[in-house]
């Protein structure tokens, strides 16, 4: 009996794929694991969180770091996901050549609605793996941050974060890297949440 065995894709692969014309801008996929995974389409709170977000941090820190909008990220375990939002060390012209890798990240954040539970399962362990030192979830069903910091590996092998902070719309946060940099949450999370 013959089984069939997916085809696990590496960073070369991928971006084989894209050269060649096979994947496109526009196809809404990244490579998670070697996996190619279809991303989610995003419904109006979802652009409407990530631009404001997006605003207020390239107000609040200026060319003290670069800030990147749902473009990919280079991890070690066969991924290249594309967050929402990141925060990276150095300027613009540092990733020419190449996209952040996890020790240029300062701040990894993903906007979820529907993918909640992907976010908290599986893109968490993949940012705990690559040693992503903090990642934030901006929970649009519950109204609030959820803050992850200290990434680590257990007993049996499984990456988490070791801290868990849950912040509401009326709070503000320190940005990770940035202490005189406070981020006012009722900036971000669409009117009325609460």
């Amino acid at each position: 009996m013959n089984v069939v065995t997916p085809k696990r894709f590496t960073i070369d692969d991928y971006h084989r794929l894209i050269e060649l014309g096979f994947l496109k801008e526009g196809d809404r996929i990244e490579l998670i694991r070697g996996k190619l995974i279809q991303k989610a389409v995003k419904v109006t709170p979802h652009t409407f969180c990530t631009t404001r977000l997006y605003r207020q941090l390239d107000r609040l820190l200026g060319d003290r770091a670069v800030i990147r909008g749902q473009d990919p990220i280079t991890l070690l375990n066969h991924s290249e996901p594309e967050p929402d939002v990141v925060i990276a060390r150095g300027r613009d012209e540092d990733y020419l050549a190449h996209h952040p890798y996890p020790e240029d990240i300062l701040l990894v954040v993903e906007i979820s609605d529907f993918t909640l539970i992907y976010d908290q399962t599986k893109k968490l362990e993949l940012y705990a793996e690559a040693g992503i030192s903090d990642y934030w979830i901006v929970n649009l069903n519950a109204h609030q941050l959820e803050r992850y910091s200290q990434p680590y590996q257990n007993a049996l092998s499984k990456f988490d974060y070791l801290n868990k902070q849950i912040s509401l719309p009326n709070q503000t946060v320190t940005i990770p890297g940035f202490e005189d940099a406070l981020l006012d949450l009722s900036r971000i999370f669409p009117e009325g949440a609460s």
